[in-house]
């Protein structure tokens, strides 16, 4: 009876020993975690309602402005086709991108790839025209990776 409780006991201890060793690792994974959000993920800028009134709008990146790499589109409600679009930087200097390509209803552009460098991000504006009056407007949501 002895040696079952000497043995419970040590089996006890192994348990909570690795239990607290599982949870401080735990809490270091979601630390490193939460730096490295900023460096490859996508960031929401901002959302635009394309009207079938207006053929193009633009977006005014809030600040505190940062330097990004890259950036895409995703269009809800209703399809969209995307024309030409121009990036605006801090020192002014716009980086035109003329592209053509249908962002279907729930889906996403391909992925941008910008010139910046070390230039910061001050506004996007995107030329469009939705794809039928019935489908309603379409929300186009911008993202930005730095």
């Amino acid at each position: 009876m002895r040696a079952i409780k000497r043995n419970l006991g040590f089996i006890l201890t192994v348990i909570c020993i690795t239990a607290i060793s599982f949870t401080s690792q735990a809490q270091k994974i979601n630390r490193v975690g939460s730096n490295a959000v900023n460096a490859g993920s996508w960031r929401v800028l901002g959302t635009v309602h394309a009207k079938h009134t207006a053929d193009h709008d633009a977006l005014n990146v809030p600040g505190p402005h940062d330097y990004y790499r890259r950036i895409k589109f995703k269009v809800t409600d209703s399809p969209l086709n995307m024309q030409r679009i121009v990036v605006c930087y801090d020192d002014g200097a716009p980086e035109n991108i003329n592209t053509r390509f249908n962002i279907p209803k729930g889906g996403e552009s391909r992925v941008i790839d910008l010139k910046g460098g070390k230039r910061k991000l001050k506004s996007i504006e995107f030329w469009y025209d939705t794809q039928g009056f019935l489908n309603g407007k379409a929300d186009v949501t911008v993202f930005a990776m730095k």
